[in-house]
């Protein structure tokens, strides 16, 4: 039967069917590593919490009980020396330790004794400071995307993690090693503003991005990125690559740069054009448009160009024949250049019609027809 029933308990227990006793109304004082390595010279912060658990509203004083020879130790809360804290009931209230090491102390274990007490409890923690060696300085760097790809135009934008495995904290800075034709700078991830250097806090991670901008008349190509992250104890590298596929750049003028021409009205004027390419990839497939006034015929010679290399030019003919009735004047005809891949080239050129030089003539043959009709008829009636 006792048997059974210590069964029954046990699993009364075991599924949290019998009542819990409450914990009685305390003090308690704690920190989340109550045991570190520190160096001579160096003040070190411990962040205490001093919680209140099912006791009214009260003052709690704190001391330092018990400090090795030499040392001097102090309580912050908000930013000022503090020697009470007010917790209420069932909370707890942060406050910090700070404890200044000495120049000269020898390595070893140095216990500190810390007590919080109440108006009906007291709690006390014990923390040991160890003072030795320190982990040398370390630094890890890690990019969301080491490798962009894009054309001359683009903006590549690199998120490079900035990691301080050590325990003190670091001032970087960065030297970017980059070639010619690349503008690069670092700046704060999510802030935007350019860096020259960075605070790292020990065991915490910072992000940077490395902003790369093309030149237009880059080259196509891989272009290596050596970034260097470095403090006045350590120095840490990654490389990044910018893949730059390049891109035509179609220029559309005439040979002395001036976009105007004659024409004659019912003739065939020809108008030499001069089709370059400033990009640093080839445009192919290279088709010539118009857009001439109503009734205007235009053509080219040639109308098609395969392929035109970077730093090329070609020579095209457009020849145009305005109507034999247009009128005299200043007309606008758009020339068009339009790659397979890439932005079409535009230019304008402004038309000065003239009339036929035929009309002239028969003009002038009507004028000299007129004054020798005049010229015979006073010679023959002029005397009478």
């Amino acid at each position: 039967m006792n048997t059974l029933a210590a069964l029954l308990l046990l699993g009364f227990s075991a599924f949290g069917l019998l009542p819990q006793q409450e914990e009685p109304p305390h003090l308690e004082i704690s920190t989340s590593f109550p045991s570190q390595v520190v160096r001579a010279g160096e003040t070190v912060s411990l962040t205490l919490d001093i919680e209140n658990i099912g006791l009214p509203d009260q003052i709690v004083d704190i001391a330092v009980t018990s400090l090795p020879d030499g040392w001097t130790a102090s309580f912050l809360g908000a930013g000022r020396l503090v020697h009470s804290a007010y917790v209420e009931r069932d909370s707890s209230r942060p406050v910090t330790l700070k404890v200044m090491v000495p120049e000269d102390v020898a390595t070893g274990s140095y216990p500190i004794l810390v007590a919080a007490r109440g108006q009906d409890s007291q709690d006390q923690l014990e923390l040991e400071l160890i003072v030795g060696e320190l982990l040398p300085p370390q630094l890890s760097l890690e990019a969301d995307l080491p490798v962009l790809k894009g054309t001359p135009d683009s903006n590549f934008s690199y998120r490079v993690k900035i990691t301080n495995d050590s325990e003190q904290d670091l001032l970087v800075s960065f030297d970017v090693q980059a070639p010619e034709f690349l503008d690069i700078t670092v700046e704060k991830a999510f802030g935007g503003q350019e860096l020259a250097s960075l605070p790292v806090k020990a065991g915490d991670t910072e992000d940077v991005d490395i902003k790369v901008h093309p030149l237009a008349q880059a080259p196509a190509g891989e272009y290596p990125i050596l970034v260097r992250v470095q403090s006045a104890e350590v120095s840490e590298t990654i490389e990044l690559t910018a893949i730059i596929t390049g891109k035509s750049d179609l220029n559309l003028t005439s040979p002395d740069g001036r976009l105007s021409a004659t024409a004659t009205a019912g003739r065939e004027s020809p108008v030499e054009l001069v089709l370059r390419n400033s990009g640093s990839a080839p445009a192919v497939d290279i088709e010539m448009r118009s857009s001439p006034p109503a009734g205007w015929d235009v053509r080219f010679e040639p109308d098609t160009i395969e392929a035109l290399q970077p730093g090329e030019e070609a020579t095209i003919t457009a020849y145009i024949k305005p109507p034999e009735k247009a009128v005299a004047g200043d007309y606008s005809i758009t020339f068009r250049a339009m790659p397979e891949e890439g932005t079409n080239e535009v230019a304008e050129f402004r038309i000065t019609l003239q009339t036929s030089t035929v009309w002239g003539v028969v003009a002038l043959v009507l004028i000299a027809a007129a004054l020798g009709v005049v010229a015979l008829a006073v010679s023959r009636f002029g005397r009478r």
